[in-house]
């Protein structure tokens, strides 16, 4: 009964401090020469404190599916709403029969609007690709649209 009644406290408390955290959803848009396939990505950012925020992406077309996860740091708050982040993160996807998993680097820029509940932000996201080959793409650059909540 003691267990059950940690587990009970402890998922509440994960709960409200997930739900305290400030969200934004939105769509990344990357460039089709840099992205092949996956032109735009649905994207969702939780923030973890103050400083870092988790960032989960999925794209799609028809040739396949690609889903992206990272753990961005802000690095430096600029004067107007500016924050420079970038952080480690996971790639995997299935286009056709060529299953793909990578680890990334994700380099950005994001504004957020004082006003309205709106962000925007241009990154880079490199990765190394480690299934079903290894090798680097320097590719992954988008611009994103977030809807802040």
């Amino acid at each position: 009964m003691k267990k059950l009644l940690a587990i009970a406290v402890a998922l509440t408390a994960f709960v409200a401090v997930a739900a305290a955290q400030p969200r934004a959803l939105g769509v990344r848009f990357g460039s089709p020469s840099f992205n092949p396939g996956f032109g735009a990505e649905l994207s969702y950012q939780h923030g973890l404190g103050t400083t870092n925020f988790i960032e989960f992406d999925l794209g799609w077309s028809t040739a396949g599916i690609n889903g992206t996860a990272s753990w961005d740091y802000i690095i430096a708050e600029f004067g107007g709403g500016f924050n420079f982040y970038a952080g480690p993160g996971a790639n995997l996807g299935l286009v056709g029969d060529y299953f793909f998993v990578g680890a990334l680097a994700q380099v950005g820029l994001e504004y957020q609007f004082g006003t309205i509940p709106f962000n925007v932000s241009l990154d880079w996201r490199p990765t190394f690709y480690l299934v079903p080959e290894t090798r680097f793409s320097p590719s992954g650059v988008a611009l994103s649209l977030r809807y802040r909540f």
